[in-house]
């Protein structure tokens, strides 16, 4: 008699054509449209970050699951993804071995220290973003190429982020020894931050920042792909971009700023919200599993986001909000449990 072999996995025995490699595969092709507009905008240089970052990603996991004799998958796109989405979390004028060392950062400590794909508690990009920030700031907060449409190199034009610029004038206002003078231009730059025409060039990505977070409209097209193909869902994008709405809406720099004043668009489309509300705060692997504890999880990206952009000596809050709210996600899986399956 043959003898045959029986698959046992826990119910309910449904299964589906999704497979890690296709939602890693997926979500890197959802970022197309924002790596051309990055290409067009910040010059060449964007495509050699890229591919340093993603080769460096997938030869630290390779050497790592060698040295565990683990089989060398790196097939799935995961390392791929890890690689690019560090990558455009960074600025356009850095040296090559930042994003080298960046994501054999994140392969290695970030993902493979908690045992590989699926164990890792905190999302492998944004650690890697985080390292990079605190132990090279210098490169990472200083810079920022002014964009330039057109497949050219950029070379010694440099302005502040906008999110950069808002918390300068901000500080200034709030500055009980600045003199009135500077007080007037430092309103006047706030009023410019959030024109109509500043708002314009935030959603289309002509102006300085992450080389893959500026442009807010390629974004949301890779977003939409993504919610059609069911790989996301939109209870993290919409719960975090609505919580950072509200609170960015309601809070307020004491002594520049009033209550239910805030700039609403400015705050949504400036920074990386875009991009981590759809591509990094949805990674299943760090994110809460039912519907409800995405919402919660979604809910407090946003605070966070806004608490560290208003108080916090860092313009941009994304990564670390993200980052906290992964190290959240177990006791926010106790209390959102999935319901039975068969039970209403």
């Amino acid at each position: 008699m043959r003898e045959q072999k029986f698959i046992v996995s826990p119910a309910p025995h449904l299964s589906s054509g999704v497979t890690v490699n296709k939602i890693m595969w997926s979500v890197s092709l959802a970022l197309l449209p924002a790596i051309v507009g990055a290409v067009y905008f910040f010059g060449v240089k964007v495509l050699q970050i890229i591919g340093v970052s993603i080769l460096s990603a997938i030869i630290t996991e390779a050497i790592i699951l060698w040295l565990r004799k683990k089989p060398v998958a790196i097939s799935d796109g995961s390392a791929f993804l890890t690689g690019l989405l560090l990558a455009l979390n960074l600025p356009q004028d850095i040296p090559l071995w930042l994003p080298a060392l960046g994501s054999a950062f994140a392969i290695s400590v970030v993902k493979q220290t908690f045992g590989g794909l699926g164990h890792n508690i905190f999302n492998p990009a944004l650690g890697g973003r985080v390292f990079l920030l605190l132990s090279y700031s210098r490169y990472m907060t200083t810079g920022w190429a002014t964009p330039r449409a057109g497949i050219i190199s950029i070379d010694g034009i440099t302005s502040a982020t906008p999110l950069t610029a808002w918390l300068d004038a901000n500080r200034t206002l709030s500055d009980p020894n600045a003199a009135e003078n500077v007080k007037v231009l430092a309103s006047q730059h706030l009023n410019d931050l959030h024109s109509s025409d500043t708002l314009l060039r935030l959603f289309t990505g002509n102006i300085g920042g992450c080389i893959g977070e500026t442009a807010a409209l390629l974004l949301i097209i890779g977003a939409i792909f993504l919610l059609v193909k069911g790989i996301i869902s939109w209870h993290i994008p919409l719960s975090f971009l609505g919580s950072l709405a509200v609170f960015a809406w309601l809070l307020w720099i004491p002594g520049a700023s009033k209550p239910f004043h805030g700039n609403v668009l400015f705050h949504i489309f400036s920074g990386g919200a875009i991009l981590g509300a759809f591509f990094m705060a949805t990674d299943m692997v760090t994110s809460p599993m039912t519907g409800e504890g995405k919402i919660i999880f979604g809910l407090g990206c946003g605070f966070l986001t806004a608490i560290i952009r208003l108080y916090a000596g860092y313009p941009e809050g994304v990564s670390f909000a993200i980052l906290l709210m992964n190290a959240a996600t177990p006791m926010i899986d106790r209390y959102a449990k999935p319901r039975r399956y068969g039970n209403a």
